[in-house]
């Protein structure tokens, strides 16, 4: 499948939460069930050019979360957590026992957070440009304050730039607008609350699931130091540098991304019928 071809159904569903997000579906209905976390202020787009070159045997689903792109827009609920129950309102709604989970950014937080609450329905995690929180960042505490300046949405020139300091190489012209387009979206209530109850956050920590990490090094947002603090929570977790890119290597990179999260899927897959397997013997 090429990008050019790709031209996603987009569905939205209403959540037991009476909250109704915009999704996109793709793959086989009996394949392994994968969910995409976009980061802040994106919307399910952001995984537009990786889902144009998954293999088919993955079911992906790429969500707008709440308050992003042309989901529900609520004046409260922004935290982590919130987030994470929105996830697993998702998977019930669709009827997904367990998922590999795959988030960028923003959306590596709430995955954390999800994994934490949600041990049993976590077959994997892919973390993107990951952070282990907001708090102590400094890039992250800089755009803080900005936000919270604010009297009105930021505009089209401060997002322009925004999304353009999170790249190291090129995009598409139309995908970065794209981009941008999904950002002017974004009240100045979500920016606002997105950003603050994030900073606010602890980071989560009882979580196990294999988990994948994938970092640019010339990412200017997610710290080297927050990958190494991954790689010594978890038991079971491996790191892959894009060299040379940015916060966002799914952009850059959408067909050698969407290769190294195809293996590492097959590899959860694995091991999750193995453990089956290992259970029904044991019974």
């Amino acid at each position: 499948m090429t990008a050019a071809r790709y031209h996603p159904d987009v569905k939205s569903i209403t959540l037991a939460s009476g909250l109704t997000l915009p999704y996109v579906e793709s793959g086989a209905r009996d394949g392994e069930p994968v969910i995409f976390l976009h980061g802040y202020t994106d919307a399910w787009p952001s995984w537009q050019r990786v889902l144009a070159h998954l293999p088919t045997t993955l079911r992906a689903f790429a969500i707008s979360q709440r308050g992003h792109g042309h989901a529900d827009k609520p004046a409260t609920g922004y935290a982590p957590v919130n987030m994470a129950e929105d996830l697993a309102d998702f998977m019930n709604a669709l009827r997904i026992d367990r998922a590999i989970i795959v988030g960028h950014s923003m959306g590596s937080v709430i995955a954390q957070h999800f994994a934490e609450r949600h041990a049993d329905r976590v077959t994997g995690m892919v973390l993107v440009g990951a952070l282990r929180g907001y708090g102590g960042n400094p890039a992250i505490e800089e755009l803080g304050e900005f936000i919270a300046s604010l009297t009105e949405a930021p505009d089209e020139g401060f997002i322009r730039e925004f999304q353009r300091s999170t790249l190291a190489q090129p995009v598409p012209a139309a995908f970065f607008e794209a981009m941008v387009a999904e950002s002017l979206q974004v009240p100045l209530h979500v920016w606002r609350a997105g950003m603050t109850e994030f900073l606010a956050a602890k980071p989560a920590t009882r979580f196990d699931a294999p988990t994948l990490t994938i970092w640019g090094d010339q990412d200017s947002i997610s710290p080297h130091a927050d990958q190494m603090a991954l790689m010594r929570l978890l038991p079971d977790v491996r790191l892959i540098v894009y060299r040379g890119q940015g916060h966002a290597p799914h952009w850059e990179s959408p067909d050698r991304f969407a290769d190294d999260v195809a293996a590492f899927c097959n590899e959860c897959a694995r091991l999750a019928r193995r453990a089956r397997h290992f259970d029904k013997e044991a019974a």
